[in-house]
């Protein structure tokens, strides 16, 4: 008889940071479908709000909170504005951060470098412990913490302050869980690889999306659709013994970069997902909030 009980986040109260677009409403749509209540967090107020009013529409208790992840005061009554409005916090994903363009290391500018700090780690550190303190204060104590990393935490592939600021995540990570675990808080992160969202239209062109392919073990390009599962196992009593993990959901890319650098990688069999299906959550998102979709589309 099959029983998914330790998966069920019915009633359990979660926030989302950099959730109206790409991975954060991922996230968030995932706790929501297993029964979470869900604050989406975001900078972006107009497109946070649509991100909520999709989730609603779906029978979510979804509310959306502006805040800037790289300022402490709008992280602290945030914080508050959740714990007003839910009674309490079960689950913190951290997933806010930006990747800026950097050049050559040598060049790179000590503002660039600062504000992908303050994102990515800084951000996720002020994140962490404004969810903990309250994770603290309530009865029972504990809850699940989630950061969002990346699989260049581990691999040198691009630009320096984003790699760097992502292994920070990677440490700080397992820094918190190490620390934390007395209050029965977890304290995990998930490494995507290259993820198919909006964003990414710009960043990965049709040629650079099927080099990607031909370098990943599973045959296609991470979708933001690839975390649900991740994210659920993460923030649910399944994960329970489970802390300082760094969850590395990327189709196997790692494993056959070092080996064979670009070097396409033969099938037996097609992958589970097409080209087309590897923008379908983008597109969806695209669309639903009346952005252009042509890039992605010609990819």
């Amino acid at each position: 008889m099959a029983n998914l009980s330790l998966f069920d986040l019915t009633g359990r109260c979660a926030l989302v940071t950099g959730a109206a677009m790409g991975l954060g409403r991922a996230c968030a749509t995932a706790l929501a479908a297993a029964g979470a209540r869900v604050a989406l967090v975001d900078v972006n107020e107009s497109v946070g709000e649509k991100a909520a009013a999709a989730l609603r529409e779906q029978g979510a208790d979804a509310f959306f909170v502006r805040c800037d992840v790289a300022r402490a005061e709008d992280i602290r009554r945030m914080t508050e504005t959740v714990v007003e409005r839910f009674g309490r916090l079960d689950i913190g994903v951290n997933n806010a951060g930006i990747g800026l363009p950097e050049g050559g290391s040598e060049t790179l500018d000590l503002e660039a470098w600062n504000r992908v700090f303050a994102l990515n780690l800084t951000g996720v550190f002020l994140c962490a412990q404004a969810q903990a303190q309250q994770m603290i204060r309530q009865a029972p104590i504990g809850g699940k913490i989630i950061n969002t990393a990346s699989m260049y935490g581990l691999i040198a592939g691009g630009n320096v302050a984003y790699n760097t600021s992502k292994a920070g995540v990677i440490h700080l990570t397992r820094s918190l869980a190490a620390e934390w675990g007395r209050f029965n808080i977890n304290v995990n992160c998930i490494s995507p690889s290259w993820v198919v969202t909006p964003g990414m239209a710009n960043d990965a062109p049709p040629e650079v999306r099927r080099q990607i392919r031909e370098v990943t073990p599973m045959g296609h390009v991470e979708r933001p659709r690839d975390l649900y599962g991740p994210v659920v196992f993460l923030a649910s009593a399944a994960s329970d013994f489970v802390t300082g993990h760094n969850l590395i959901v990327d189709g196997g890319h790692t494993l056959n970069t070092w080996f064979k650098p670009f070097t396409p990688l033969e099938r037996s069999v097609p992958p589970r997902v097409d080209p087309a299906g590897e923008i379908a959550d983008a597109l969806i998102d695209l669309e639903a909030l009346g952005l252009d979709s042509g890039m992605l589309r010609r990819g």
